[in-house]
């Protein structure tokens, strides 16, 4: 697979469509699924709610935090994440924006 231009595209676009990509795993939709339901976690309380290994869970964690959808904090010797609603609400606008416009044309084919 090849290098994705992003070259052209505002700096906008490319940010959405990197934390779009990070939520187009499983694992990860999961973990923003259970980090929702909780106002916070720990990483081994993930352990015991996905079928993957601590390792794989914190890499995909590491991810969610690289694009800024969660963010955490140490507390003695854990990790506790929770989501960040700034770029979650970024997220939200930006998909209700672009499903507004799609639904305009839903008569086009």
């Amino acid at each position: 697979m090849g290098i994705t231009k992003t070259q052209g595209f505002s700096e906008k676009t490319n940010r959405m469509a990197d934390v779009l990509k990070a939520l187009g795993h499983p694992a990860r939709l999961s973990i923003m699924e259970f980090l929702a339901a909780s106002p916070s976690c720990i990483c081994n309380d993930l352990v015991d709610e996905l079928p993957l290994a601590q390792p794989t869970i914190s890499r995909h964690l590491s991810e969610l935090k690289r694009v800024g959808l969660i963010k955490g904090k140490i507390e003695g010797k854990n990790i506790c994440y929770c989501i960040d609603q700034k770029t979650l609400n970024q997220v939200k606008e930006i998909l209700t924006s672009l499903s507004d416009k799609l639904l305009q044309h839903s008569t086009c084919c």
